[in-house]
């Protein structure tokens, strides 16, 4: 499985989650993708440059905690929600927090 990695030091609000997701989640678009959940929903499934559609995943988010307080609980738990549903949303993603 291809090993992706979140850095919580590279980002302090939503938008720069956005920032940092589009940062290793995509490459060589010719085209900006969209800021929500339902875009990073997206692009877990793959076929955005980094790995291809359906293909599994590890996603491991350095300083976490970091990212936990900054976002604040609700948000972290909406992004941890969508990252982990393997069964109902075509993607196959494993989460390591540190």
């Amino acid at each position: 499985m291809k090993i992706l990695t979140i850095d919580g030091n590279n980002f302090s609000d939503l938008n720069g989650f956005y920032d940092e997701i589009d940062k290793i989640l995509t490459k060589d678009l010719d085209w900006k993708t969209g800021h929500n959940l339902d875009a990073y929903n997206d692009l877990l499934r793959g076929g955005f440059g980094v790995h291809e559609y359906g293909e599994p995943i590890v996603l491991r988010w350095l300083n976490y905690e970091k990212s936990k307080r900054e976002l604040g609980n609700d948000l972290i738990l909406s992004i941890l929600e969508i990252t982990l549903d393997c069964n109902n949303s075509n993607h196959n993603c494993k989460l390591e927090l540190y």
